[in-house]
């Protein structure tokens, strides 16, 4: 299968990319390299010390004899896009190439609309182009949890039978986005949903938990490693704590720490991402997937890291502090996940595993998060 990749200089393109290629498939990348300049602009860096994506290319083709081919290109630019999809013309294309920071996109109006312009008029770059050049593609998308919001009921997979005034219809599960970053992929889902509508084009939309971790079984030297975020921004609350933990910092759940959301580790996001994309949907069909591990409450998320880091020796302790977010911070929270276990997903390994597995990594590189361990408090704040 002829896979392209939007966003694979990111944390799940890079590993998602090797992982398709180890598999068969032929595989080609896009990325502009925004990620590695938000983070920056944050004054943060990557934990692990990333190559760039010439290396990458390189280090890879030597240990496996594969190539991985790469285009340099935003996809908002709609000529870029059109004559990439034109050229290529793939099987399969898995939508990574969005600003996925739900702070970052509160900052002011200029990330706002910069989040929101980057991830809407990419998207739709793509649907267009598909529908041009190659209508039998696949898109794959990746889409958040956070759309769903936290309802005070059982959460379906995108669509739920609904009867009212004594009618019953099939509907879209009622959207709650926390941000303007995740306004934008609800946005998406809409745009994605209408396009196979009209033009009959077989989309996959991942409502993506929480991703953790930094092992896959891909990544068999340093030159080969994926991204780390650890900064309040672009680092995912278990993330987080894992880096505050290697460092000797407190763990700070935010508020009450009750905030319940769907956790999936690095290998399984990849091993979910892979099963949709050979397995697609009919055309025509706008898929809805919701992709996780298991829920836990970032206070569950901080006693697991403490228990783990003593295994190692670190003495982790946890301060909760104020909540620079809008949210919910106890509440029901039940998500549905039926359709990716019935393609074959069984989760790799439970948290703590996971956890054994990403702490002595990143105890290599302490002193890289000592040196930007600034950027971890958060100064963001959704109330301006």
């Amino acid at each position: 299968m002829k896979v392209m990749i939007m966003g694979m200089d990111g944390y799940l393109g890079w590993p998602l990319a090797m992982h398709l290629s180890a598999r068969g498939h032929n595989v080609t990348g896009i990325d502009n390299f925004s990620r590695r300049r938000n983070v920056e602009e944050l004054k943060s860096h990557s934990a692990t010390p990333i190559k760039s994506m010439s290396d990458r290319l390189k280090a890879y083709q030597r240990k496996t004899g594969k190539k991985l081919d790469f285009y340099e290109g935003d996809l908002t630019k709609t000529d870029f896009t059109d004559k990439i999809i034109a050229e290529e013309k793939p099987d399969c294309i898995v939508h990574l190439g969005e600003i996925p920071s739900a702070p970052f996109s509160m900052i002011d109006v200029e990330h706002c609309n910069y989040t929101q312009t980057n991830n809407i008029v990419g998207t739709n770059n793509i649907l267009f182009a598909i529908k041009k050049h190659a209508p039998k593609c696949h898109l794959l998308k990746l889409g958040t949890m956070g759309e769903y919001g936290t309802p005070n009921i059982d959460i379906p997979e995108g669509f739920f039978e609904i009867e009212y005034r004594g009618r019953k219809d099939t509907l879209p599960f009622p959207r709650q986005p926390g941000s303007w970053y995740h306004l934008s992929k609800v946005h998406d889902s809409h745009n994605i949903m209408f396009a196979c509508k009209i033009w009959g084009l077989a989309s996959t939309d991942i409502m993506q938990g929480v991703v953790h971790g930094i092992v896959t079984d891909e990544m068999t030297s340093d030159d080969l490693l994926t991204r780390f975020d650890f900064d309040e921004a672009w680092g995912t609350a278990l993330n987080r704590f894992c880096a505050q933990a290697v460092i000797g910092n407190e763990l700070t759940p935010y508020g009450k720490g009750g905030q319940t959301r769907g956790y999936i580790a690095l290998r399984d996001s990849v091993q979910c991402m892979t099963l949709a994309a050979e397995n697609p949907p009919k055309d025509g069909e706008y898929r809805v997937l919701n992709q996780f591990d298991e829920t836990y409450s970032v206070n569950d998320l901080a006693k697991h890291v403490v228990k783990v880091s003593g295994e190692f020796g670190i003495d982790a302790k946890i301060w909760s502090i104020e909540n620079p977010r809008l949210e919910k911070e106890e509440h029901y929270y039940h998500p549905d996940r039926e359709k990716l276990p019935a393609l074959g997903f069984k989760p790799t390994n439970d948290l703590d595993a996971e956890l054994r597995l990403t702490i002595p990594k990143l105890m290599k590189y302490r002193s890289r998060i000592e040196e930007k361990k600034e950027a971890i408090m958060p100064k963001i704040k959704w109330r301006g």
